[in-house]
């Protein structure tokens, strides 16, 4: 398969954590964090007010991010800051997750 040439992929989110992070070790010794991400806010679209919700899984991998989704509880306001891929490969498959980069948590108020 030939390489194919960089393009941008980006996302920056906020939301809040749903539920308890889950943590597994990967074959090759990845440590991987894995948590839902709840999202709602108010978008211009056509010069019109629109509400956005989703909710998207976010892939925390390597030792530093995946302590750090670990640490998430619940309803914990974070921004989430990463690339979109698919959650995995089967060939009819095309759940999307977000491959987080950053993790910031927003303070308690």
């Amino acid at each position: 398969m030939a390489s194919l040439p960089p393009t941008d992929n980006c996302l920056t989110i906020v939301g809040q954590v749903v539920g308890p992070c889950e943590t597994r070790t990967s074959p090759a010794g990845v440590a991987i964090g894995r948590f839902l991400l709840d999202h709602h806010s108010s978008q211009m679209e056509a010069g019109l007010p629109r509400e956005a919700r989703c909710r998207l899984p976010v892939v925390a991998c390597g030792e530093p991010l995946a302590q750090a989704a670990r640490r998430l509880p619940p309803g914990t306001r974070v921004r989430v800051q990463g690339f979109i891929g698919r959650a995995n490969y089967r060939e009819s498959e095309y759940r999307l997750v977000l491959h987080a980069t950053c993790i910031d948590v927003f303070d308690a108020e």
